[in-house]
């Protein structure tokens, strides 16, 4: 195992949380499950200069193969529906969590929890008829630990990459399966996440990259959680063992982002936002490559880029998006911070690129499309509701779910144009998968194949 110390420790600015802010903190961190998942070593590394994956990619992870939340042409996912019109199946979910479906061939993959969050669980579906195939206890625990009232015990979203899935758990686990459901390895890793599992773990070129940004305040007793030592660290498994790699301390506040695999001059380095930074490192060794301040933590949409820019995403108490010019080296706050925007910034659901622009949605339900040559603001329209799941664009629409089934399906370009408004029953935090025309959104009891229905 290699530790990567950091040249120059910075000042630990999380603190004790004062009670006012509690609320609002929280309210955001448990819901990172929704954008919460993983690259998958065989899927597409998300250079910044394509649009979209072809169709029928699969959908390996959460927003798709390149994690941005983009399908390409050819994808005639339906515009409308409801509980009585186009759905072509629909699956009771065993037990609660809100990880994110993933798909590959037949199989839908999503975690899961019973027993008040003490047996944590990996289940399959059948793509063709919603059957469950697979019900699989990964993690058998005592004491499952807190969570916030919005959040699960089964957050994070499975990674799938050929015969091998990795499924995440936060502090209470990390394991890897077959796609038959032999376990073939566990490991845990020590820190305090305090609001429960949340960000999603990468995978490349056969490295598990998790990222552990531990909890600061006054909820953390180190004195009752003895193992607990760095609480913000980033970590490399080997993905075939489970072996730890490497080991790269961070400094800053609590956060809950899922990274973002890019390449840069052909080389791939993984993106992860945390409190008060952005670091990337390289994947192989856990070696810092460079680094952008900010003020922010409880940090949760997950990056994305294009044009060889990284748009993030900079969390509580007062979100802004930044464009952060790739190819720096070391601390590039000052040398390639492109533009900084801070009007309707969400504090949970992750941006999506189309084009030229890139749309956000808030928390409280204001989209907005902005320009990605200088952050100008084109336009910005209420859609109604509060918003955890993160939007996706299939070929020129956008598929923004609120928290309460509904499915707004907006246009994109330079003008708002509301094509659809779509519901079904529950409460909807997971984010939605895309394959092969039909739509896969999971409520709190159900999951739902959305389709063509003559």
């Amino acid at each position: 195992m290699r530790d990567v110390t950091e040249g120059s420790k910075r000042k630990n600015m999380g603190g004790p949380m004062e009670s006012h802010r509690v609320r609002r903190i929280t309210t955001g961190i448990t819901l990172l499950a929704v954008v919460l998942s993983s690259f998958p070593a065989g899927g597409t590394v998300a250079n910044g200069d394509e649009e979209s994956p072809p169709p029928s990619a699969g959908w390996p992870q959460f927003r798709g193969p390149t994690g941005q939340g983009t399908v390409g042409a050819g994808e005639s996912v339906p515009v409308s529906w409801s509980e009585t019109e186009n759905i072509a199946w629909r699956a009771k979910v065993p037990g609660s969590g809100w990880s994110s479906p993933v798909i590959d061939g037949d199989e839908l993959w999503v975690t899961t929890s019973t027993e008040s969050g003490r047996s944590l669980r990996a289940i399959s579906f059948d793509l063709a008829t919603g059957k469950l195939t697979r019900n699989i206890k990964v993690f058998d625990i005592d004491r499952a630990g807190t969570i916030h009232s919005k959040n699960g015990h089964a957050s994070p979203t499975p990674i799938l990459d050929g015969d091998r899935v990795y499924v995440h758990f936060g502090a209470n686990g990390t394991a890897c399966l077959t796609r038959s459901g032999r376990i073939l390895w566990k490991r845990t890793l020590a820190y305090y996440h305090h609001h429960g599992s949340a960000g999603s773990p990468v995978l490349v070129d056969g490295v598990l990259v998790v990222v552990c940004d531990g909890f600061t305040g006054p909820f953390y007793d180190k004195a009752t959680r003895p193992g607990v030592e760095n609480l913000q660290f980033a970590v490399g498994l080997d993905a075939a063992t489970g072996d730890v790699r490497w080991k790269t301390p961070r400094a800053g506040r609590h956060s809950y982002c899922t990274p973002l695999v890019v390449s840069v001059d052909g080389k791939p380095q993984v993106i992860c936002p945390g409190g008060d930074h952005v670091w990337a490192y390289d994947p192989a060794d856990g070696r810092e490559l460079w680094n952008c301040r900010y003020e922010g933590y409880s940090v949760i949409p997950r990056p994305v880029t294009k044009n060889g820019v990284v748009f993030v995403c900079t969390g509580y108490d007062a979100a802004s998006l930044m464009a952060i010019r790739l190819g720096g080296q070391g601390d590039v706050t000052n040398s390639h911070l492109a533009w900084r925007y801070a009007q309707g910034v969400p504090f949970t659901p992750s941006p999506v690129i189309v084009g030229d622009y890139i749309y956000l949605v808030s928390d409280n339900g204001i989209l907005s499309c902005v320009t990605l040559g200088g952050g100008q603001l084109e336009w910005k329209q209420r859609l109604g509701g509060n918003f955890s799941a993160s939007p996706i664009c299939v070929e020129d629409r956008l598929y923004c779910q609120s928290e309460d089934g509904v499915t707004h399906v907006v246009r994109v370009g330079p003008k708002f144009e509301k094509l659809s408004t779509n519901k079904i029953k529950g409460k909807t935090f997971a984010s939605p998968a895309v394959v092969d025309g039909r739509i896969y959104l999971r409520s709190d009891k159900q999951i739902y194949c959305v389709a063509e229905v003559k």
